[in-house]
């Protein structure tokens, strides 16, 4: 049994010796490090179950069932059952319990069973019916005039219930929209509100980077970005570049923004002119990591851009304070008159066939077979 089931359940098309999904699981993938170790005595009973895309709980198995990562399991709903693949099992779990401020010893749903044949295939034919519902409630919702958009349908595995994702920007009366939806798909329905950037990472897609989005492959917490982390970073404040797949600025933004801060703690202030012979230079942009400040003569054009090393620039205001106007921004670097460039004509001086090898003459060779064969006097003797 493969992992093509449940691709959408975070798992690719590949399966390990025609068991459940073993590896190539993108969706908020742990890397199980102590795998191979024992689990020792008394192992630990709660394990990581994924469901669809970005969607993670914690289970206990009261059963005792042997449970390895990529194994289907049937677990606790409300009502019925639910359908999920083992994320993560082991000691690792405690870690992933202390990322998410979940206590050991709070109460969590249980473990069932490995799932069968069967749950498997009414597992399957729930994920069939996602799509068609969530067009399907997007119309409906549109005859109900509500401004909000659903973006994602999760059905559960037995197929009794579904959780419906909408994002919208104010609050929604949705009461007459679960009626509407219970009496038309026959379900229990619950609807759950998400925001931008999770309804991006639930929905997934190929960044500007060529990568699968961060945030449907590891990103749980979301942090702010604001346009300041952009200016740090002396990024070109154009929304098209800026912005995500969910509209908002990436998140990416903030992965190299502290490291800007402390390159920049040595630089001089932007604000402050140079004073030149040539004239008065404005700052206009830096190299961070080049450790090169751009600055022009004109202050209101990006022309006649000149690189200046940071060492150069503190010198240059170093100098302007103490009362001095420099010559120019950047110095000539003065060339030792001894060490020209000069020019010599090699080819001239050698000759085109000094390669060509030089046969010997016919009547050389000739004589020199006649010199070397024996008389016919010696051989009579």
């Amino acid at each position: 049994m493969g992992c093509t089931i449940h691709n959408t359940r975070g798992c690719s098309t590949i399966s390990n010796n025609g068991k459940d999904c073993k590896t190539s699981c993108g969706k908020l993938n742990v890397f199980n490090w102590l795998e191979d170790f024992p689990e020792g005595i008394n192992p630990l009973d709660i394990v990581e179950i994924r469901f669809k895309n970005t969607r993670k709980d914690f289970y206990r198995n009261v059963n005792g069932i042997k449970l390895e990562e990529g194994d289907i399991v049937a677990v606790e709903a409300s009502p019925g059952h639910d359908i999920g693949t083992v994320s993560l099992s082991g000691q690792l779990v405690l870690q992933q319990l202390k990322k998410n401020a979940v206590s050991p010893t709070s109460e969590f749903k249980k473990v069932y069973r490995k799932a069968k044949i069967a749950d498997i295939d009414k597992w399957q034919n729930a994920i069939d019916l996602e799509h068609k519902t969530m067009i399907k409630a997007r119309v409906i919702a549109n005859e109900l005039k509500l401004n909000m958009k659903i973006g994602d349908v999760e059905y559960q595995g037995d197929g009794n219930k579904a959780i419906f994702y909408y994002i919208a920007e104010e609050r929604v009366d949705f009461r007459e929209l679960i009626k509407v939806l219970a009496d038309e798909f026959k379900i229990r329905v619950e609807m759950k509100q998400v925001g931008a950037r999770q309804e991006a990472g639930r929905i997934g897609s190929i960044g500007s980077c060529g990568r699968e989005l961060c945030c449907s492959t590891w990103i749980t917490n979301f942090v702010s970005v604001t346009t300041t982390a952009a200016k740090d970073q002396e990024l070109s404040l154009n929304p098209q570049k800026l912005a995500g797949q969910c509209g908002k600025l990436k998140c990416c933004l903030n992965y190299e923004h502290d490291s800007y801060l402390d390159a920049q703690k040595s630089y001089p202030s932007t604000s402050i002119v140079l004073e030149t012979r040539q004239g008065r230079a404005f700052h206009l942009k830096t190299d961070v990591y080049k450790k090169v400040m751009w600055y022009s003569f004109n202050e209101n054009a990006a022309v006649n851009l000149t690189a200046v090393s940071v060492d150069r620039v503190n010198e240059i205001i170093k100098q302007n304070k103490e009362g001095e106007i420099v010559d120019e921004l950047v110095k000539k670097e003065i060339l030792n008159p001894d060490l020209g460039i000069g020019f010599s004509d090699v080819l001239s001086k050698e000759s085109l066939n000094k390669f060509d090898k030089k046969g010997k003459s016919r009547k050389k060779r000739h004589k020199s077979y006649h010199r070397n064969k024996p008389s016919d006097q010696n051989k009579q003797k």
